[in-house]
C-alpha cells in the first residue's frame, strides 16, 4: 500500500503502471510448524527466483481468524540464499516453532529489533554492532545512517528514532544452528533546518504525504521487515535481509526537535 500511495503522488510522467504479481509455487519451499491446539496458525515459505535460484524471499503467512483465509504478513528478501540456515524438521516433515522471545536463543526478538533500530539511529554504535555480525544487511542499515545523517551539511540536521513497532509479532523456526527469526520494526527520520528562514522542499517520493509546500521540518515513518539467523549458544546473530517502506510523513513545524 505504501508503494501504491507513493506512486500515485509522483508526477504522471514518473508513475509506473501496476503489474499483478504471483509467486511460483513450484519454486517455493513451505515450512509448516507443528502448533498446539488453539495457537494462532501460521507458516513460513521461502520462494526462489532467477535462473539458478539466486534470489530468495522469506514469507510469513498467518490465518485470518474471521475470513479463515491466509494472509502474507511479512516478506523479507534474503541477500545471499546460501546464508539461509537449514530448518529442523520432525519425522513427519513439520518444522519446529520456537518462542521468538525465548531465553534459549542467544538474542530474542526484542533485542534483535532494538539492535536493528540502533543500526539506523547510531550506526550500530550502541548495540547494533554487538548483536549482529557483519553482513550485507546490517552493513546496509549502518550505511543508511551514515549517508543520511549528514545529507544537509551545515544547513540542516537528520536523526533517526526507534519507534514502538507497528507490528510487534515475531516468528521463529528451529534451525540446525539455532533459529531463523522474522520480525518487523518501525523507525522514524526527523529532518530539520538549522537556521530560521530555511525550508526543506519535499522530494518526489514524499509528495503523496506532504504535497509540494516546503517546511522547516519533517518527520518520516518507516515500516520494515527483518530476518535474522540466531544461534542457540552465546554469540552474534546474522541479519540476512531487511526491507523498509515509507508509510507516513508529516510536516512538524519550525522546531528542530520532535
Amino acid at each position: 500500500m505504501a508503494d501504491l500511495k507513493e506512486n500515485e503522488g509522483l508526477p504522471k510522467a514518473d508513475q509506473q503502471p501496476f503489474r499483478p504479481w504471483a509467486y511460483d509455487v513450484s519454486k517455493t519451499d513451505f515450512y509448516i510448524p507443528r502448533l498446539a491446539s488453539g495457537q494462532h496458525r501460521w507458516f513460513a515459505a521461502v520462494t526462489h527466483a532467477g535462473n539458478n535460484g539466486q534470489y530468495a524471499r522469506v514469507l510469513i503467512l498467518t490465518e485470518n481468524t474471521k475470513s479463515k483465509g491466509w494472509e502474507i504478513v511479512v516478506t523479507v528478501d534474503i541477500d545471499d540464499p546460501q546464508q539461509l540456515p537449514q530448518f529442523v524438521l520432525d519425522q513427519d516433515g513439520y518444522a519446529t516453532p520456537i518462542d521468538p522471545a525465548s531465553s534459549k536463543l542467544a538474542t530474542p526478538a526484542g533485542k534483535l529489533r532494538a539492535a536493528v533500530g540502533d543500526n539506523f539511529a547510531t550506526g550500530g554504535e550502541q548495540t547494533g554492532k554487538k548483536v549482529f555480525a557483519p553482513t550485507e544487511a546490517s552493513e546496509g542499515q549502518v550505511k543508511v545512517h551514515r549517508d543520511t545523517v549528514g545529507k544537509f551539511g551545515s544547513r540542516g540536521t537528520t536523526r533517526f528514532i526507534v519507534e514502538r513497532p507497528e507490528y510487534p509479532d515475531a516468528y521463529a523456526l528451529k534451525t540446525a544452528t539455532g533459529a531463523l527469526v522474522v520480525f518487523s520494526h518501525t523507525h522514524s527520520q526527523h529532518d530539520a533546518v538549522a537556521a530560521p528562514g530555511l525550508r526543506i522542499k519535499p522530494e518526489k517520493q514524499d509528495r503523496a504525504w506532504l504535497g509540494t509546500t516546503p517546511s522547516p521540518a519533517y518527520n518520516y515513518t518507516f515500516t520494515c521487515s527483518d530476518a535474522a539467523s540466531v544461534p542457540s549458544s552465546p554469540g552474534p546473530s546474522s541479519l540476512l535481509g531487511y526491507g523498509c517502506r515509507r508509510t507516513d510523513a508529516t510536516a512538524t513545524g519550525p522546531s528542530t526537535t520532535v
